[in-house]
C-alpha cells in the first residue's frame, strides 16, 4: 500500500474503529517503542542535555542515509516555533527519522496540525504526543495582555493569539507568575483537545496504542516538564 492509500485508508476506516497496524505502515515497518517507552525515550535524553550538553550530537550524515528511503518516528511533538525551542536538541541530540514535528508560534493546534498529529498517529504509528510549551512564551505573553489590557495585534497574529485566550483567562488571578501559568494551562488544554476532539487519536488511545501529554520547557535550566 502506497502511503498516500494508506492515509486515505485511515481517514476514512478510524472514523469507525481502529485499523489493523498493517495498514499504517506508509510504505514500511513502523516503530516498535511502546507509549511509556516513548516518554521515557523523551526524558532521558532531556536529562543528557541538561546534565552534558555537548554530548547530544547525531552522526547526522550515516543517519540521514538510514532513514532517506523510509521513517520510523517515536514521538510526535507540537513545539513553539520560538528559536530557542529546538526539539531534536533540547530532547538529547534525537537525529532525523525520530521526531515527527509541528511547530507554530505558542504551539497551539489548527486543522493543518491536528491532520499532522492525525497522520503521524494513524499512517507512521507514532506512539507519543508531546504538546510541549516553554518558560516565557511570546504568544501566551500576548494572550494575557489581551486578557490584562486589552492589547490587539494587526493581520493573522489576532486570530493566532485568541485561540490562547481561554487558557489565559482560566489562570488570571492565581497564584504565581500569570504568563507561566498560563503555558501550563494552554499545553494541558490542547493535549486535552488532541486527545478528545480527534476521532482518530481518541480511537488509538482507547486501544492502547497512543498516548498525549503535555510538558513545559524550560530556557534557563533548560530541563523539560511533563505536566
Amino acid at each position: 500500500m502506497s502511503r498516500r492509500d494508506a492515509l486515505f485508508a485511515a481517514g476514512a476506516g478510524l472514523a469507525a474503529s481502529v485499523l489493523p497496524t498493517a495498514a499504517f505502515a506508509a510504505g514500511g515497518p513502523t516503530t516498535t517503542v511502546k507509549p511509556d517507552e516513548a516518554l521515557e525515550k523523551l526524558k532521558a535524553g532531556n536529562a543528557r542535555y541538561v546534565a552534558a550538553p555537548e554530548v547530544c550530537s547525531a552522526d547526522l550524515g550515516k543517519k540521514r542515509s538510514s532513514v532517506a528511503q523510509s521513517q520510523t518516528p517515536w514521538a510526535t511533538i507540537i513545539s513553539c516555533a520560538d528559536s530557542r525551542v529546538p526539539p531534536e536538541l533540547l530532547f538529547g541530540g534525537v537525529g532525523p527519522g525520530e521526531l515527527f514535528i509541528a511547530r507554530n508560534a505558542g504551539n497551539m493546534v489548527d486543522t493543518a496540525t491536528m491532520g499532522t498529529i492525525e497522520y503521524g498517529a494513524a499512517v507512521l504509528g507514532v506512539p507519543l504526543i508531546v504538546v510541549l510549551g516553554h518558560e516565557r512564551c511570546g504568544a501566551v505573553a500576548a494572550a494575557c495582555d489581551v486578557v490584562t489590557k486589552k492589547a490587539t495585534f494587526p493581520g493573522s497574529i489576532g486570530p493566532m493569539v485568541a485561540a490562547i485566550v481561554p487558557a489565559a483567562q482560566a489562570v488570571n488571578g492565581k497564584p504565581g507568575d500569570f504568563v507561566d501559568n498560563a503555558v501550563r494551562e494552554s499545553a494541558k488544554r490542547t493535549a486535552q483537545q488532541v486527545a478528545s476532539k480527534s476521532k482518530i487519536v481518541a480511537d488509538l488511545i482507547k486501544a492502547g496504542k497512543v498516548k498525549v501529554v503535555a510538558g513545559r520547557y524550560d530556557l534557563d535550566d533548560g530541563k523539560v516538564e511533563f505536566l
